[in-house]
Formats: structure tokens, C-alpha cells, sequence
């Protein structure tokens, strides 16, 4: 099972080795995922955006790592370790025992010509663990190629030669316990305790090779539950290579007693392969004759609004848009349409600009452009035409654009002339799926992948049914539940891994889903069906969003039943029922950060918040975390109380240069626990609505003149 479970998270590894070009690293990246010398880490910082991973082999260890700079000084990583532990006596040793972790440094104080920089940091930080540690740690380059270090660390960091804390009141660490449930933050461990000297240097001697040595604060005691290292040295010396842009290879000598070879693939979240992107150039703004940008109304009876509206449909169509509503007046073009094509609406805004210049009277000077999804107008968009004729070619002519544009709720029906598709009403497809699960308290890991059948009938543009038939090519092992060790919470999402493990066809999800626009800066979402692979009932969702404002405001109401183990139609097996619902704020703090706060009831019906932070870099790439914590006790429940995870989602075009809608994600989660656990609904409102609202575009408005 963990060798399944770590050749799926190899899979987010690969994905980011093959697109580690044209990236340059003078940093080396150490063993826990952050820049760093082997094991100890270092104050300075990956450029903004780039995302790492590490795999870390040596005798009795391999680790993979996940790491981003989430922020100009804030970087994060998780870390996914299989070990070798000593048991409980301190004596033997319990080989491949997994472990998770998250890491978080900052840095304080930028480097300059006298200063070093300076960062603080913590590893394996939200719960008590075997690797966790805090520490303060400066850097100063001496030249270009020597890098010196020093710093202070406690926890782990803190073992080797350890002296009193010399921060007052935190004298004491509260010493480790195996049988101490997860579900709470370690907060009493931070930077208590013994604290620790370490130091170290790296010097790059080229382009391709360089060295590390460090004096390590880690002590790695023969003592219960520990990592099993032999340490005959605090010192530590490595040699780094770099065959190619973005890949780092080490090799480390690890406390005179162990080899370690590691290999880091690199990528920068601000620099995708496809450069800029390689789709075709757009159409030229075709700019009016003074005459024709004088007139006040044109010949209908010459060109007739039925002509106009075939021949913008068929412009559209070539860019990948499809055209859902135009009303045309003598000075007024609106125009409703769906983008199927660009991951940014920026980007379709600015191509269906292009194609109405093309087409539209002299005298239509004012374009409203309004995008649609689900079926629902999200936003309106008031250009100049003149403004485009104007700027086409011209320096700042984005930002220009932008402060010129008006951005609002997208306008009624009344008026528009509905335009027939030949898109056909019902469409299917045969893809690949491969996911990762975090299954249960004990820390099990579920791969399963296989082939996924989708299918979508669309009864009305606001209205779908859908569903899918997945067919594991993994999961055949056939188990019935375990015993359930907490019978006061229901097994919401522990007995995850053994839906559809049959080995036969199974049904995914199957549900019928409206969507709606009850009034001004309002969208809702009604499903109801099968959910989800454990659940099937009534979703409905109300969110509240103004097209210029950076909060948003969202109540989701579900009533849900749990499905049976062999994912068919019944729902017998666990006769259990649960109304759960939240309450949600949204902020978009700008630059691609986006935060959400949940509140409400789970899935096991216990009661409590989620905080979700996420940053969406320019080219799409977006890397969130979040943290949820309920009424369960954690002395009862384990993690059942508190669940966090990071996500990172790379989209197609990221990856391929060409646009698309299409982008690939996963979620790195420490344990799957009951409690926090929410309904996972296809389709909810904020993501699809937020897209098209202005600071979204705002986001990705260098891209309107592609």
C-alpha cells in the first residue's frame, strides 16, 4: 500500500520534472524540501512562484517533497516520509512507518551589502511530530559563488550539544508521545525547550556543480518512536549537480554514518514552458473610416441583425466561443457568450472585441460583453470601440484598456435574441483517472486509478444531468469495512477506501444540477442525486457577489445520505442521514490571493470552521492550503477534530503552451479524518463566478490583447 502511495504522489513529480526547463536555481534545495545545505536550512529564498519538488533516498528513509514560495518571503513544502522508526522499547526498530509533515518559513530581514538575510521557520509544525522544529537561521553571500550560515534551532534541531532556551518561559518541551492523537496544533512545542547552534556553507564552483558542508543541530537520539539514524558527527558534506535547468542532483555524506542521494525538480509558476503561450494570433482590430465613425444609425435593410448575428457566431466559433445572445442598436452592441477555450476570460474578453470590430456597424461604438458559464450571465464588460482602435499598438496599452473599461452585472434577457447551437445536447468520453487518499486515522494511503466514462445530457443551458461510470484497474482487493473504533462519529469519510475496491464497474456520481440568477450580484445552485462516490442527496447553494467588490458571500445547504460500499443505487449499508450546510465568506486580497472562511456543520455532524488561503499565480498555477477545526474532541477522536491539507492545481495550458479550460490538481493531506469532513459537490459557485468578475480579470488583463 505505501508503495502505491508513493507512486502516486510521483506522479506530481513527474509532471513537474518534464516542465523543468529554461529555470535557473542558484539555490540548493536540502532535505525537507526548502532551500536549505542537507538538513539544515538556509535564510534565503527561491524566486516568487517557484515550485519544487525533492525525492530523498538513503538506507531506511525516502521522502518526497512538495515545496512553493508562496509569497516574496513566505515559503511552505509537505513532506511525505516513509522511515524507519524504533519502537516503543527504544531498542527495535518498526522499518517503513509513514509519516507527513508541513513546513512554513519566513523571512524577515532582506539581504544587503552589510546584512545577512534572516528567516524563521518551522518544520513538521501542526501537530506534534518526530521531525518537528523551529529555528531562526541567517545567510550571508560572500561574493557570487560562497554562501555562509548560522542559526539557532529547538525540537529536533535542538538535540546535538542543546543549551537552556534563551527565551524566557519556554524552558521546557513537552517530550513526544506516540499514543498522543492528532487533532491539535503543537503550539506548546513551539520554540520550547533546549535550543541549538548550527551552521554551514555552500560554495557553487560553476554553473553544474557545487558543494554543501553544514554542522548539524540534529542529534537523531536512540530513544522510543525516534528516526533511526546513526550519528558518529554532527558534520554533514554534500556535492550538488545540475545536468539541467531545474534539476538539481545530491549527493550527501550524512553524520560519517550514511549516504543520501537526492534530486529536485524545479519550476517556476511565473515562467511556463509555453513562454507566453503558443495559440494563434488573434484577429487585427479592424478600425472604422472617420465617416463611419461619425454616423449615428446604420442600413439595416443592407445589413440586416440576422446576417450579423451568422456572421459573428462564425467568427466566434474559430476562437473557440460560442455565441449564446446579441442585441444590436444603432450605437450598442451586447453580446452574451460562452468561452470554451481560454483559461483566462481577460484573454476571451479581448478575442470577441477583435471579432465584433470585424463586423459590427460603423456606428456601434459601445461593445457589452458579457461571458457566460452553467448556463448563467456572470459579469458585463463595457468597452469603447474607439478605445480599441486607439490602443491596439500602443505602449501601456493593457493598463490603458483597463482603466477604461466598466465592469458590472451582467443585464437581463430582455432585449437579447437567443442564438441556436449545434452543440449537441448530449455529449460522453472515455479519460484516464488516477488519485491519491489519505484514508483513515492510522495513516493508510489508497492509490486507485482506472478509466472514468462521463456523460452529460443539457436539458436547458441552466440545467444538466450528469454522471460518471469509473472502472478501477487498482482496486480489487474486495474488504468489507473494519470494525469502527469511534461508534460515536460515523465513518463520513475512514471508510473511503472501500467504495467500489470490488473490482467492477461502479457509479461515480449521477445527479441532475440547475443553475440560476435570482437577482442582482446573486447565483444559485440546486443538484440533487448522486453526489458523490459516498454520498447522494440535495445540494443547494446561494452566493452573493458584486461584479467589483472583493468580498463575496455564499450559504450551502445539503441533505445527504451514505451511500453503500459497492457505489450502486442503495444507500442500506450505513442507514445514515446528515443535514450539513455552511455559511461562507470570500476575499480576494489581490495578486492572486484568495482566501475563504466556512462555517457551519460537516458531514459527521459535528460543528465548526475551515480556513482556506490559496495563491493563483498569473499562469494559472495555483497552490492553497487549509485548515478546519470542530466541536469533536481530539482526546476522543484523534484528527477527527482538525483536518489541513495543501492543494496544488497546474492548468493544461501551463503545461502545453496551447489554451484551455482544463487544469490538474491534487491534494496533500495529512489524515483523512471524520470530523471537518465536507461534501465534495461538483460545480460550486464561487470558483465558476469570481472568473469573470473584475478582480479576476484584473488579474490576467495582460492577456485582453492576445
Amino acid at each position: 500500500m505505501r508503495a502505491k502511495a508513493f507512486l502516486a504522489t510521483t506522479a506530481l513529480t513527474t509532471v513537474i520534472c518534464h516542465q523543468a526547463t529554461a529555470q535557473t536555481t542558484d539555490l540548493s534545495y536540502g532535505q525537507f524540501g526548502l532551500p536549505g545545505l542537507v538538513d539544515m536550512p538556509i535564510a534565503q529564498s527561491a524566486p516568487e512562484g517557484e515550485i519544487a519538488s525533492t525525492i530523498v533516498m538513503r538506507d531506511g528513509l525516502f521522502r518526497l517533497n512538495f515545496a512553493g514560495q508562496l509569497t516574496d518571503r513566505l515559503s511552505g513544502s509537505a513532506s511525505y516520509t516513509v522511515t524507519d522508526l524504533y519502537d516503543g522499547t527504544g531498542v527495535g526498530i518498526d522499518d517503513g512507518q509513514f509519516e507527513r509533515s508541513f513546513s512554513l518559513q519566513y523571512r524577515l530581514i532582506n539581504e544587503s551589502e552589510y546584512l545577512p538575510a534572516v528567516a524563521i521557520g518551522m518544520r513538521d509544525f501542526l501537530n506534534p511530530g518526530r521531525f518537528q522544529s523551529e529555528y531562526v537561521v541567517a545567510t550571508k553571500s560572500i561574493g557570487d559563488n560562497l554562501a555562509v550560515t548560522a542559526g539557532l534551532g529547538w525540537g529536533a534541531m535542538g538535540t546535538h550539544e542543546g543549551f537552556d532556551n534563551p527565551i524566557s518561559g519556554r524552558s521546557t518541551r513537552p517530550t513526544f508521545d506516540e499514543t498522543t492523537p492528532e487533532g491539535q496544533l503543537a503550539t506548546d512545542q513551539w520554540f520550547a525547550g533546549d535550543a541549538a547552534f548550527f551552521g554551514g556553507a555552500s560554495y557553487q564552483i560553476n554553473d553544474k556543480w557545487g558543494v554543501t558542508a553544514e554542522y548539524s543541530s540534529i542529534a537523531y537520539p536512540q530513544e522510543a518512536y525516534a528516526p533511526v539514524l546513526d550519528v558518529n558527527s554532527p558534520y554533514n558534506f554534500g556535492v550538488t549537480y545540475r545536468p539541467a535547468d531545474g534539476v538539481q542532483v545530491a549527493l550527501a555524506s550524512l553524520h560519517s554514518s550514511e549516504i543520501s542521494l537526492s534530486a529536485t525538480f524545479v519550476l517556476n509558476a511565473n515562467n511556463r514552458p509555453g513562454m507566453s503561450g503558443i495559440e494563434g494570433a488573434p484577429a487585427p482590430i479592424k478600425v472604422r473610416s472617420a465617416n463611419a465613425r461619425a454616423a449615428q444609425t446604420w442600413d439595416r435593410s443592407a445589413l440586416p441583425e440576422a446576417g450579423l448575428r451568422a456572421a459573428l457566431q462564425a467568427l466566434l466559433e474559430i476562437e473557440g466561443i460560442r455565441l449564446t445572445g446579441l442585441e444590436v442598436t444603432d450605437t450598442t452592441a451586447r453580446v452574451r457568450y460562452v468561452n470554451t477555450r481560454y483559461r483566462s476570460q481577460a484573454q476571451a474578453l479581448g478575442r470577441v472585441s477583435r471579432m465584433m470590430t470585424q463586423i459590427m456597424p460603423g456606428s456601434v461604438e459601445t461593445f457589452i460583453l458579457e461571458p457566460e458559464q452553467r448556463g448563467i450571465p456572470l459579469s458585463a464588460t463595457t468597452i469603447q470601440r474607439s478605445d480599441l482602435e486607439a490602443l491596439e499598438n500602443r505602449g501601456g496599452a493593457s493598463e490603458a484598456m483597463f482603466e477604461r473599461a466598466q465592469f458590472s452585472d451582467a443585464g437581463s434577457d430582455a432585449g437579447l435574441m437567443g442564438i441556436e447551437t449545434d452543440a449537441p445536447a448530449f455529449s460522453w468520453g472515455i479519460s484516464p483517472y488516477f488519485t491519491l487518499n489519505s484514508l483513515s486515522t492510522d495513516g493508510s494511503m489508497s492509490v486507485d486509478g482506472g478509466l472514468k466514462l462521463s456523460a452529460r445530457y443539457q436539458i436547458t443551458p441552466q440545467t444538466v444531468v450528469s454522471g460518471a461510470i469509473v472502472q478501477s484497474l487498482l482496486n480489487n482487493d474486495g474488504k468489507d469495512p473494519v470494525a469502527d473504533t469511534t461508534p460515536e462519529l460515523q465513518n463520513v469519510r475512514t471508510d473511503g477506501g472501500y467504495y467500489g475496491d470490488d473490482g467492477v464497474p461502479v457509479l461515480q456520481s449521477l445527479a441532475i444540477t440547475h443553475y440560476g440568477r435570482p437577482g442582482t450580484d446573486l447565483y444559485s445552485r440546486v443538484s440533487a442525486g448522486y453526489l458523490e462516490t459516498m454520498y447522494g442527496g440535495v445540494s443547494t447553494e446561494l452566493l452573493w457577489k458584486p461584479v467589483e467588490s472583493s468580498f463575496g458571500f455564499g450559504a450551502e445547504l445539503n441533505y445527504v445520505a451514505q451511500r453503500d460500499t459497492d457505489v450502486g443505487f442503495g444507500f442500506d449499508e450505513y442507514d445514515y442521514d446528515v443535514l450539513t450546510g455552511h455559511v461562507s465568506a470570500y476575499y480576494d486580497f489581490g495578486d492572486g490571493i484568495h482566501s475563504q472562511l466556512d462555517l457551519g456543520r460537516y458531514l459527521a455532524g459535528d460543528w465548526g470552521g475551515r480556513v482556506t488561503l490559496a495563491r493563483e499565480y498569473d499562469n494559472g498555477i495555483q497552490i492553497s492550503a487549509y485548515v478546519s477545526q470542530t466541536e469533536v474532541s481530539y482526546e476522543d477522536f484523534g484528527d477527527g477534530s482538525y483536518n489541513k491539507g495543501v492543494r496544488i492545481t497546474i492548468p493544461q495550458d501551463f503545461l502545453t503552451g496551447q489554451p484551455s479550460r482544463k487544469d490538474y490538481g491534487t491534494t496533500l493531506r495529512t489524515r483523512s479524518g471524520d470530523g471537518g469532513a465536507m461534501l465534495n459537490v461538483d460545480g460550486r459557485l464561487y470558483n465558476i463566478v469570481r472568473d469573470a468578475h473584475h478582480d479576476d480579470l484584473n488579474d490576467t488583463w495582460g492577456r485582453f490583447w492576445r
